[in-house]
């Protein structure tokens, strides 16, 4: 199977709503998921230079927190978890 064929494959899957590119949720084509999954992939990388590689860590601890009733910081604030903030500010 030649790759142009390959590629109208997964533009077809694509099309009809599955996601065939890691990263590329919501886009309407092979195309388009591509774009999507460049982009954050990109975000990812700038936020974790703007805050370091310990804040982007602690970041994502508290992310990890976070539920379909409320926010991570809610919830660690309900269950007395303590975090440094300090290390989530961005850098100049």
């Amino acid at each position: 199977m030649s790759s142009e064929q390959e590629r109208r494959q997964l533009d077809e899957r694509a099309r009809q709503g599955e996601t065939v590119v890691p990263g590329g949720t919501g886009g309407k084509s092979l195309e388009a998921q591509e774009h999507l999954a460049e982009g954050r992939r990109r975000g990812g990388q700038r936020r974790k230079k703007q805050l370091g590689s310990e804040g982007y860590h602690k970041m994502g601890k508290k992310g990890g927190l976070s539920t379909g009733d409320g926010s991570g910081g809610e919830r660690a604030a309900r269950e007395g978890i303590q975090f440094d903030e300090s290390k989530l500010r961005t850098r100049s």
